[in-house]
């Protein structure tokens, strides 16, 4: 089993934070919202399912203002802005020389237990998301950053959640 890599090929994370910060400011600055994937990866979701049921979206009031009609879901900036943390995340791994494929888990956790507790945590992170208004990133630094109540109590909940569940899912990693 392979180890993630040693902390130090990380970046410090005080200048990860200003950085971020920076790019929130940009992001509102440029494009007059926040930062956030849920909004764009559920544009790529409509796009799809508009291939498959185009008369479905147009009939639907949720999916018809992004691709019913004349719209066209990939034409926003959250769809950009998605690829780009997909790219840019790609290119800052390859940089680091950390571009592999391997799953990280402990000692004790198969990699079938491993890759089903990531896909119901992100499954119920998804729902959450949908739920909630927004995924994490939006919520937490976007709605954090106008102080918005609801971003604030999402954010005590996710963090509730974690210890929640730290305890029993700790042979994951140990």
């Amino acid at each position: 089993m392979k180890l993630p890599p040693e902390p130090s090929r990380y970046w410090n994370p005080y200048a990860a934070g200003i950085a971020l910060g920076i790019v929130l400011f940009g992001a509102l600055f440029v494009t007059g919202s926040g930062l956030g994937a849920s909004g764009g990866f559920a544009r790529v979701m409509v796009f799809l399912e508009a291939c498959v049921a185009p008369a479905h979206v147009d009939r639907n009031p949720h999916l018809a203002p992004m691709a019913g009609g004349q719209n066209h879901p990939l034409d926003h900036h959250m769809v950009w802005m998605v690829l780009g943390v997909v790219l840019g995340g790609f290119v800052s791994g390859l940089l680091a020389g950390r571009v592999k494929l391997q799953t990280c888990k402990g000692p004790r956790i198969s990699n079938t237990t491993r890759w089903a507790l990531a896909f119901i945590g992100g499954g119920l992170m998804g729902y959450g998301a949908g739920m909630a208004r927004g995924c994490t990133s939006g919520q937490a630094l976007s709605g954090g950053a106008v102080l918005s109540v609801g971003s604030w109590a999402f954010m005590m909940m996710v963090f509730a959640g974690g210890y929640l569940f730290a305890y029993p899912l700790r042979k994951a990693w140990n």
